[in-house]
């Protein structure tokens, strides 16, 4: 079975004056720590809302020249046994590079895989547009097969 997991994060970014800077930092600096070893983590703004009303708030907390940042990590998880086997591998990678960074999992969605039914099917279509290739390589306009390289030199 294959995933996908959310995961989120909690950046802090120092000596910033606006929310929208501090994404910008936050998404740099995370970023940074994930590549070259997780550059297949997708990072998104998080999503933030009121816990009383609802309302949507911006992904950066600004206090102080201070900022704690809402960052969501996006991966795929392949041959796992279930939902919470691929929560805990995706977690210990991007922990492992994140440091000091608290993360949640958010959300865990199942891949549908390919079935061999389907692999085969393209497979096979693959391989006779290779042999129809080749017969169309070895004749001229005429219809005529053109000779081998070895006759060629004999000539």
């Amino acid at each position: 079975m294959n995933c996908r997991v959310v995961v989120e994060a909690a950046v802090p970014v120092y000596d910033v004056e606006s929310a929208d800077e501090a994404v910008r930092i936050a998404i740099s600096k995370t970023g940074e720590m994930l590549n070259p070893d997780l550059n297949y983590v997708e990072i998104n703004m998080g999503d933030r809302h009121c816990p009383h009303c609802g309302e949507t708030l911006d992904p950066a907390f600004l206090a102080a020249d201070e900022s704690l940042v809402a960052l969501e990590l996006e991966m795929t998880v392949f041959n796992v046994e279930r939902d919470e086997h691929a929560a805990r591998i995706a977690r210990k990678e991007i922990g492992q590079r994140l440091e000091n960074i608290p993360l949640d999992v958010l959300e865990i969605e199942e891949i549908p895989e390919e079935s061999d039914d389907d692999a085969e099917t393209s497979e096979s279509t693959d391989d006779t547009d290779q042999s129809d290739a080749a017969t169309t390589d070895d004749t001229d306009e005429s219809g005529d097969v053109l000779p081998e390289f070895e006759e060629l030199i004999d000539e």
